[in-house]
């Protein structure tokens, strides 16, 4: 008998489990597609090294979806108490013929298990055909072969999101069962009667809090903006508290003072509906400052994560492109004395083979360890030259101070990199980069490292002359110019100086020897069976180098790309599913908020067709209270966005930029507006059902 009851009031009730519902079912949809990665990989043509990324990114999807189980859980329970709330007069009914607490538990607990099974059904259905278009989108971001692509269902997904979701299910029972056990019969009979009293607030103490609030997110936005890339821990710490308290308040005071700075526009203000619409808002801000503080910040975090790691995977995309513009770089220690002190300070004693092989050239060491040379083509091998009297500290003489606030960390006595510019424009030529010219008594620095760049520039602009190998140069440009040697993810060439070829460096200043070419191939099988040769494992060619006492370094293009799409991708991938975990939970809030406020001011509706009111006034009032209520949080959260959207770039300078956020920011809009905006159609449509005339 309760389980036939449980059915007709999920029937009659349908409407108002459907933004429920919907939650529910893109929870479990999400949860299903991330978790089942692991076997949408088998199906992947990707090298070892991609697999162990695509492992690793596996593992962190699980870390995380522990975390969004804990959200939606939360998430859950929060819906299931409105749920409950609206139905406070239908449980008083069912105590007044006679039911207990525990017949009336039962009947929640069977509704809950229904739409529970419904949802976890629907949602797994639609995930396991989601997840084969997520298997697209893998295959695309880590470059991989998709010839052998077939259906896939994920057992172990399936299993997981069914676990995790009953778990979440059943801390909803109990939290149900609790909350109908501290409900009286008088207050379910007249909760329909209750209406939340309209409180307003003191307007000179809201808008001395207003002020105040904007003031605290001022000075936060201040700090993140333009000390964003210096602020130490504690000092960003203090700055995320300042903006949640600044949040916090803002709300709190907005309703006390906005409807009294409209009450006296006398035109607006008595306008059609305004004054009910103005007031219902105004109640709602009452009421829902800490969660509308919450969701604001939920968005703020959305639309930061979402537009940071697409702007991300944009810049990557791009520098890619650019900075691997051959298949191959080696390099090696030139003219290597018996010892030496390393970057890190320690001693390096050199062997006899060590130092035979650093007075030849990195093709004559290629030969001379069976190599075979036809491999390879396009070679362009050039010495870089380093000056013990000419120092990064002695470049920056005039401006020490600032450079090393700004980089502590830096090895200031390290001699900066200096190539003749003949030899520079070789590699420019193979790269297809800009070539320069020099007169013999000049140099260019190349530097294409943002930050390192404009403090390089603060000293070129004034000009800078500096002594290479006993002889003076002046700077031929008041700028670095771009340019650099070795390839790289990013653009983080630090600064290479160029020199004529006059210049007079001798053979003792030969620090290293430095190849780029291209793999004399046609195929990508072929330029894989080629990479197997420069690889660093146990059977590569550089390994047996390092087995004779020889050490060259290398990277390849190849391994260069794989690397950097797959991290990026880890990265993308976890901030979407972060993103649209949070942009549901938030969106779902406020609906369910809005349709107990719907319900709850059912009479009042009523009143408004009494004295006059036509349905097309009633329901723009509605569509009014409804987008004002969506959009104050999401408004306040795009202002922080702005602001923590340009400290994350500051933070990862080398490796998003700003010609690359338009883009993430137009995508990241449209899946806002597609989730966002789905759940406030919905809300309008059900609250216009829930107040209509019966």
């Amino acid at each position: 008998m309760l389980f036939k009851l449980s059915l007709k009031n999920i029937k009659k009730s349908f409407k108002d489990y459907a933004i429920y519902f919907l939650t529910l079912v893109l929870g479990v949809t999400i949860f299903y597609i991330f978790n089942s990665l692991d076997s949408q990989q088998a199906m992947l043509q990707v090298s070892q090294s991609q697999k162990e990324l695509i492992k690793l990114m596996i593992s962190m999807l699980g870390m995380v979806s522990v975390f969004i189980a804990v959200v939606l859980g939360l998430l859950i329970v929060y819906a299931n108490n409105f749920l409950i709330n609206r139905r406070k007069k239908e449980f008083g009914i069912y105590m007044t013929l006679g039911m207990g607490r525990r017949q009336i538990s039962k009947i929640i607990l069977m509704e809950t298990i229904v739409i529970g099974i419904l949802s976890l059904v629907i949602g797994i259905v639609v995930g396991i055909f989601g997840s084969q278009f997520m298997s697209i989108l893998v295959a695309k971001m880590f470059q991989a072969d998709m010839s052998k692509f077939e259906f896939v269902f994920s057992k172990a997904a399936c299993i997981k999101t069914c676990l995790y979701f009953a778990i979440m299910y059943f801390a909803a029972m109990i939290c149900n069962t609790f909350t109908i056990s501290r409900y009286k019969l008088i207050n379910l009979l007249n909760a329909s009667k209750k209406n939340e009293k309209v409180k307003i607030k003191n307007p000179i103490i809201s808008v001395i809090i207003f002020i105040l609030a904007t003031v605290i997110l001022g000075f936060a936005y201040y700090k993140v903006s333009f000390e964003g890339g210096e602020l130490k821990s504690k000092e960003l710490f203090i700055s995320i508290i300042m903006g949640i308290i600044g949040t916090i308040l803002v709300f709190w005071s907005l309703s006390g003072f906005i409807i009294k700075m409209v009450q006296k526009i006398k035109g607006v203000y008595l306008q059609g509906t305004n004054m009910f619409v103005l007031r219902q808002i105004n109640n709602k801000i009452n009421t829902t400052v800490i969660s509308m503080s919450v969701i604001c910040i939920m968005l703020f975090l959305t639309i930061s994560v979402l537009s940071v790691s697409l702007s991300l995977r944009g810049t990557m995309e791009k520098d890619l492109k650019e900075m691997t513009p051959v298949d191959i770089n080696l390099q090696k220690k030139a003219n290597l004395p018996d010892s030496y002190i390393n970057e890190w300070g320690r001693e390096i004693t050199c062997t006899k083979e060590q130092i035979e092989d650093s007075r030849i050239s990195i093709q004559d060491t290629l030969r001379n360890n069976g190599l075979d040379m036809a491999i390879l083509k396009d070679i362009n091998e050039i010495t870089i030259y380093t000056d013990s009297n000419f120092t990064w500290e002695k470049f920056f003489e005039n401006n020490i101070d600032e450079v090393k606030a700004q980089f502590p960390n830096l090895l200031f006595g390290t001699a900066e990199e200096i190539i003749k510019i003949s030899e520079y424009n070789k590699i420019a030529r193979l790269y297809g980069l800009t070539e320069y010219q020099l007169n013999d008594n000049e140099y260019i620095m190349l530097c294409d490292f943002k930050s390192m760049r404009e403090l390089r520039n603060k000293v070129l602009v004034n000009g800078n002359d500096i002594e290479v190998a006993g002889k003076q140069y002046k700077a031929k440009y008041n700028e670095c110019k771009d340019g650099y040697v070795n390839m790289s993810t990013s653009h983080v060439n630090t600064g290479i100086v160029l020199v004529p070829d006059n210049c007079p460096l001798t053979d003792d200043m030969k620090e290293i020897q430095f190849l780029a070419a291209n793999y004399n191939v046609k195929t990508d099988d072929e330029k894989k069976e080629i990479e197997k040769i420069f690889s660093s494992g146990d059977s590569g060619f550089v390994q047996n180098l390092a087995n004779n006492g020889l050490d060259i370094d290398g990277v390849t293009k190849l391994v260069i790309i794989e690397s950097s799409v797959s991290i990026v991708t880890i990265v993308l991938f976890i901030a979407i599913y972060l993103g649209i975990i949070f942009l549901i939970s938030s969106a779902a809030i406020l609906a369910l908020k809005q349709l107990t406020e719907s319900s709850d001011n059912k009479q009042r509706y009523t009143i408004l067709r009494k004295i006059g009111c036509d349905e097309k006034m009633i329901n723009s009032s509605l569509f009014i209270q409804i987008g004002i209520f969506f959009l104050m949080p999401l408004l306040l959260a795009i202002v922080h966005s702005i602001f923590g959207i340009q400290f994350a770039l500051k933070v990862m300078s080398a490796l998003a930029r700003n010609d690359e956020l338009i883009p993430s920011i137009i995508a990241t809009v449209f899946i806002i507006g597609g989730i966002y905006g789905t759940y406030f159609i919905a809300t309008y449509f059900q609250s216009k059902n829930i107040i209509k005339e019966e």
